[in-house]
């Protein structure tokens, strides 16, 4: 029973997978990457513009 199991979760798990992987294209991930360094950027310079409002000026 318990190979049985472990078979039924594994094949389950591999076709997600696979479905999900070949449903990827090259201009999503070009898409995803450009996103994820324009929201590093903006954050950080949120984060020090904020960081130059609140600090304690000695």
């Amino acid at each position: 029973m318990w190979q049985n199991d472990l078979q039924l979760k594994s094949g389950v798990f591999g076709g997600t997978l696979l479905s999900a992987v070949l449903n990827f294209s090259l201009h999503d991930v070009f898409f995803t990457v450009v996103m994820a360094i324009i929201g590093a950027v903006v954050s950080f310079f949120v984060s020090y513009i904020l960081k130059r409002l609140f600090s304690d000026k000695k």
